[in-house]
């Protein structure tokens, strides 16, 4: 039998809930498993704790899928967790797009899987999630019956894993330049070379948080990538929105993006180094009613946490006095290491050294897709925040 058997003063976040499992908190390994095997996990004391996948090549050496010892992890296993998954979305109201899979809040651990209406994209992190990738994929297409399915692998972590970065068709190749709906808009989604799985579902549920804000507005977004947010502002009634960008490839297709919805002549967009241009219309006293930041993150290691704090503290300081007073500061965090009331201190500290006075219009995280579950720090990862600026 493949056993792992935990130290008996290990403390309670496993017990708790945590599907995480560290190599120095195993006592014993039992059997010889191999990267990516099924293993049981016991207590100390030889209580039944789970069933995970094993990968003693990584710091985390079982990620646990089950807390039911009748589980038997099979193809029929990753069925029933993808079909749950989708029936929870669909309460929520998901259709058309969404984020399927989220990892271990969906008990799936290192696995992502978005849904762009008929076509699916892939991610699996870890080696042990990775082994199951042709059962997961027999799953979507018993379940959707999809029209694509494609792996974005190409990510530096699967290297701690001991897995190659990879992409590529998981079924039938197809035009991985596809046409999505949200919100009433359109979107060009590029499954094959955007970023991520090639679009930011995450924020889906907060675009629409702006739609009386920005009415008769005018409108500046900063690292404004495809321009979700910019053409939200410009179907809900901006006077005119101006969106900037570093990367070419993203400025051209918010562009494409502004001119599927007709909203071109609203929406404008310039290839720009946000940081830079920002601080020269500070200087210049430049003003606008609202003001929208999107970053990306700016950590993924503890270490520099202060220096992601200090970077948020000083680029939303900055944008405060782009607001004009009684306008609006809309401002994102997506570093889920920065948990959510050190970023609203963070904002606060900005308002207090630009000495200005903030109302908070809205505070929300990730889209509904995108579950939360208390106790998994990497769940709650995104903050987003509209305030007045007075």
């Amino acid at each position: 039998m493949l056993k792992i058997t935990l130290r008996k003063k290990i403390g309670h976040r496993v017990l708790n809930g945590h599907p995480w499992i560290f190599a120095n908190e195993v006592q014993q390994v039992h059997g010889a498993p191999v990267p990516g095997d099924i293993v049981t996990v016991e207590t100390g004391d030889g209580k039944f704790l789970g069933k995970g996948y094993f990968n003693d090549r990584s710091q985390i050496i079982v990620r646990l899928l089950t807390r039911k010892k009748s589980d038997e992890i099979n193809a029929a296993f990753f069925h029933d967790r993808i079909a749950q998954a989708w029936a929870y979305r669909q309460k929520l109201g998901y259709h058309e797009n969404c984020r399927l899979i989220f990892g271990e809040a969906d008990e799936l651990p290192q696995m992502i899987i978005d849904k762009f209406n008929d076509y699916f994209v892939i991610q699996t992190i870890a080696f042990g999630i990775d082994k199951w990738k042709p059962e997961i994929v027999q799953a979507l297409e018993k379940i959707f019956n999809p029209k694509g399915i494609y792996e974005r692998n190409d990510v530096p972590v699967r290297e701690l894993e001991g897995l190659p970065q990879q992409k590529g068709f998981l079924s039938a190749p197809f035009d991985t330049k596809i046409v999505i709906n949200e919100n009433g808009l359109k979107f060009n989604v590029d499954i094959e070379n955007g970023q991520k799985t090639g679009y930011f579902l995450d924020q889906q549920d907060n675009r629409r948080a702006i739609q009386h804000i920005v009415k008769d507005a005018d409108v500046l977004g900063a690292f404004c990538y495809t321009g979700t947010f910019e053409l939200h502002a410009a179907k809900y009634g901006a006077k005119s929105v101006l969106g900037l960008d570093i990367s070419a490839n993203a400025v051209a297709q918010a562009e494409r993006n502004a001119a599927l919805n007709g909203l071109e002549k609203i929406a404008s967009f310039m290839e720009v180094n946000a940081f830079d241009i920002l601080k020269q219309w500070t200087q210049e006293g430049k003003q606008w009613d609202v003001v929208m930041l999107d970053p990306p993150s700016f950590t993924k290691t503890r270490e520099n946490i202060q220096k992601a704090i200090t970077g948020y503290k000083e680029i939303n300081l900055r944008r405060m006095k782009l607001v004009k007073p009684g306008g609006f500061l809309v401002t994102s965090s997506c570093t889920n290491l920065v948990q959510p009331d050190l970023f609203l201190e963070t904002i606060h500290m900005a308002a207090w050294d630009a000495r200005r006075k903030l109302r908070q219009v809205v505070y929300q995280s990730q889209s509904a897709d995108h579950p939360v579950i208390r106790g998994l720090e990497n769940t709650h990862y995104l903050k987003f925040l509209i305030v007045q600026v007075l």
